[in-house]
């Protein structure tokens, strides 16, 4: 992976998007860069509550079933898959969210190994220009527990739905880690989902995800490869124990690749984000961009389209 920083002083986020990385043990060695001039084009008068807006009941519709929307939609089309990086990437986008409020949200963590550790660069595959995010951050072996990891969150400066968001999320991915390994949630030790880049990735996409407020939260149904992945416990087959846990109820599609292709991290932020599973949803397009990853799978760009607009009912 490169290893120089993107100047802060050129826009990315309006024509370009940010990368993921597919193994939830994936490498952070290098940092991300974005664009100090980048304004929030969107409003924030609309503050709302998590049980307000988001309420869990996770019904998918078929992809071929339309449905009548109305308001604010955000839509992300995963081709290769999804990562916590490529969440938190494409929301930084769609908000148009520069350095400087990048590391604010950052900084309201609390946690001094996470300073500015988080860019996005542009990034071209097969010569089409994308964004890929990278992230610096300091080797660790911390395992943590649900209740280390939830006092985290409350420590920090996050806006109370951000912090209800991150903690919903780390109880789903317990929940399922729990379920994997036959112990209760309490006992769970998080070893990759509980390092910093995945406390990084849950709570700055839910902090972005709070600010930009969208109405309806659409994903194409998830792709998924034969193969295996490393962890903690060793090669294991993919879909991994706790992904092939949180896909319960989720519409899955093949993928001609290899190996991961879906986290854990993603799929616990899609279900805490209230992620409808559909086809192209009918919208006029007001912000777009596409987000390369980090792996690379043969004859296929490792990327994701991410979209943001109102409804627009044909």
């Amino acid at each position: 992976m490169n290893t120089h920083k993107d100047s802060c002083n050129h826009s990315h986020c309006e024509k370009h998007s940010h990368g993921h990385s597919h193994g939830e043990k994936h490498s952070h060695g290098e940092k991300h860069s974005c664009d100090a001039t980048h304004s929030h084009g969107h409003s924030h008068g609309h503050e709302y509550s998590h049980d307000e807006k988001h309420s869990h009941s996770h019904e998918h519709s078929h992809p071929c079933h339309k449905k009548t929307r109305k308001g604010s939609i955000l839509t992300v089309r995963a081709l290769s898959g999804l990562s916590g990086d490529i969440i938190l990437c494409g929301l930084a986008c769609m908000n148009k969210t520069s350095c400087t409020e990048l590391y604010e949200l950052i900084a309201a963590l609390k946690i001094p190994a996470l300073t500015q550790c988080v860019q996005i660069e542009e990034k071209s595959v097969n010569e089409i220009s994308g964004l890929h995010a990278k992230v610096t951050l300091p080797h660790e072996h911390a395992h943590r527990s649900l209740a280390d990891i939830l006092e985290i969150i409350d420590a920090s400066k996050l806006t109370e739905n951000a912090k209800q968001l991150s903690k919903q999320t780390f109880n789903i991915l317990a929940k399922a880690e729990a379920k994997v390994h036959g112990k209760e949630e309490s006992n769970v030790q998080f070893h990759e989902v509980g390092a910093l880049d995945s406390i990084l990735d849950i709570c700055i996409a839910c902090a972005l995800f709070d600010k930009l407020a969208p109405q309806h939260f659409i994903c194409s149904p998830l792709p998924l490869a034969d193969g295996s992945v490393f962890c903690a416990h060793g090669h294991i087959p993919t879909p991994a124990p706790a992904v092939l846990e949180l896909l319960e109820n989720i519409p899955v599609c093949s993928f001609a690749g290899k190996g991961e292709t879906i986290t854990p991290t993603a799929i616990a932020l899609l279900k805490s984000l209230n992620a409808e599973f559909d086809a192209w949803p009918s919208m006029t397009i007001q912000r777009k961009n596409i987000v390369y990853g980090t792996k690379t799978f043969p004859n296929v760009a490792n990327g994701a389209i991410w979209a943001w607009g109102q409804s627009h009912n044909i």
